[in-house]
C-alpha cells in the first residue's frame, strides 16, 4: 500500500526549484511513496518537466496563494486558505494523504496546522521535535521554537511525546528523558522546570533528570525537553558553532601550499566528520501533539535536505506515530486521575 504525502512545494527560500527534485529524490528511494505536489500548477509543471519522473508516482495540486515566509501567522490561517500551505494540511485533514512536508513559514505552519488537524487529546500544545547529532548517534530535543512561556504540564507532555516518537523510530524501547536546565540540581531553574522535574518523576517515563546544554551532544540522553524560547536558542547556537568550526577548519586548511596538502592527506578525516554532523542529514522537524504528521524542513533546506525532510514523513506514518502518542497519553491521564483520586481517599 502506498504511503501519500503532500508537500507543500511552494514554501522554503528556494521553492520549487528545491522541493520538486527533492520529492523525485524521494520516490526513486522509497518505492512505497506517493507524493502530491501542492502548488501553482503552471509553475510546478514547469519544474518537472525539467527532471526524468515516474509520473503515476506524483499528483499535482493546484493552489492560488503562497504563504510568504515573513507572513504573521495570523495572516496566513485568516486570509491565505487557498495556500499550498493550508491545501496540503487539508489533504492531511481528508485522509488523502498520510503526512504533509512544508519548509514554509514556522509560525504559520504550526498555527495552520494546529487549526487544521486540532491538537491529540491531552495535549495542550504541539511542540517542534528533531534529531541532533551527539557523541554515541543522536538526541531528540523538544520543543525547539513553537511555545514559549511553557507551564510543567506542557514540559511533561513534550518528555512524553518526544520519549514516544524515539521509541518508535529508533526501536528504542526505553529513551533516556532529560529536562533542559542551567545545572543538574534540583534547586535550580525555574519553577516551571521544577514542575516538570516533580511531574516526570511520578510517570512511568525513564526520566533521568535535568541536563544541561553541554548534556546535549555527550549521547547520554535519548530525549531533551524543554520550553521552546530555550530549545531554539540552543538550536541555533550549535548551528552557529557548527559553521565557526567549518569556517576555521577551511581557513587553516587553505593558508598556503603546505596546509592544503595537509588538507589533502586529511581528506578522508574530514570527509567524515562532515558526514557525521551534518545538519542536512538530520532535517525534518516533527509537529508532535498534532493528530496527524506534519514534518517541518528548515526553510533554507537544499534537495538533499528537503528529501530527507520526506524520508522522516514516512517513517512516521510506518511507524504509527500519532496513534502512538495519543494511546500513551490516555494512558498518562488515567495514571494522573488514579493518583489523584488515591490521594482524595488519604
Amino acid at each position: 500500500m502506498a504511503i501519500t504525502i503532500a508537500v507543500d512545494a511552494m514554501g522554503g527560500d528556494h521553492g520549487l526549484a528545491v522541493t520538486v527534485p527533492a520529492s523525485i529524490d524521494a520516490l526513486n528511494t522509497f518505492s512505497d511513496i506517493h507524493i502530491v505536489l501542492v502548488g501553482q500548477e503552471p509553475l510546478v509543471q514547469a519544474e518537472l518537466e525539467k527532471h526524468q519522473y515516474d509520473a503515476s508516482r506524483i499528483t499535482l495540486q493546484h493552489a492560488d496563494q503562497i504563504v510568504e515566509m515573513d507572513d504573521l501567522p495570523s495572516k496566513a490561517l485568516r486570509n491565505k486558505r487557498q495556500s499550498s500551505m493550508r491545501i496540503a494540511l487539508n489533504l492531511v485533514k481528508d485522509d488523502e494523504a498520510q503526512a504533509c512536508v512544508s519548509a514554509g513559514n514556522t509560525g504559520a505552519l504550526m498555527a495552520v496546522a494546529k487549526f487544521v488537524l486540532k491538537t491529540i487529546p491531552g495535549i495542550d500544545r504541539p511542540a517542534i521535535c528533531t534529531s541532533m547529532p551527539t557523541m554515541k548517534g543522536h538526541v531528540h530535543v523538544l520543543d525547539l521554537g513553537a511555545n514559549v512561556g511553557c507551564t510543567g504540564e506542557n514540559l511533561m507532555q513534550f518528555a512524553l511525546m518526544g520519549a514516544v516518537l524515539t521509541q518508535a523510530v529508533d526501536d528504542n524501547p526505553k529513551p533516556r528523558v532529560g529536562l533542559l536546565n542551567i545545572g543538574e540540581e534540583e534547586i535550580k531553574g525555574h519553577q516551571r522546570i521544577k514542575d516538570a522535574h516533580k511531574l516526570l518523576s511520578d510517570t512511568s517515563i525513564n526520566y533521568i533528570g535535568y541536563v544541561e546544554g553541554d548534556d546535549i551532544y555527550k549521547g547520554d540522553t535519548d530525549v531533551v525537553a524543554c520550553d521552546g524560547f530555550d530549545g531554539n536558542i540552543a538550536l541555533k547556537a550549535s548551528e552557529g558553532v557548527a559553521k565557526m568550526i567549518s569556517f576555521y577548519l577551511k581557513e587553516a586548511f587553505t593558508k598556503n601550499l603546505l596546509t592544503k596538502f595537509v588538507a589533502l592527506l586529511a581528506y578522508p578525516v574530514l570527509k567524515s566528520f562532515k558526514s557525521k554532523v551534518d545538519p542536512r542529514k538530520y532535517n525534518g522537524a516533527s509537529l508532535l501533539g498534532l493528530r496527524k504528521i506534519v514534518i517541518k524542513s528548515h526553510g533554507g533546506a537544499d534537495q538533499f535536505s528537503f528529501s530527507n525532510a520526506i524520508a522522516e514523513a514516512r517513517l512516521e506514518v510506518i511507524k504509527n506515530v500519532p496513534e502512538l502518542i495519543s494511546a500513551e497519553v490516555s494512558v498518562l491521564l488515567k495514571q494522573q486521575s488514579d493518583n489523584s483520586e488515591s490521594k482524595s481517599a488519604d
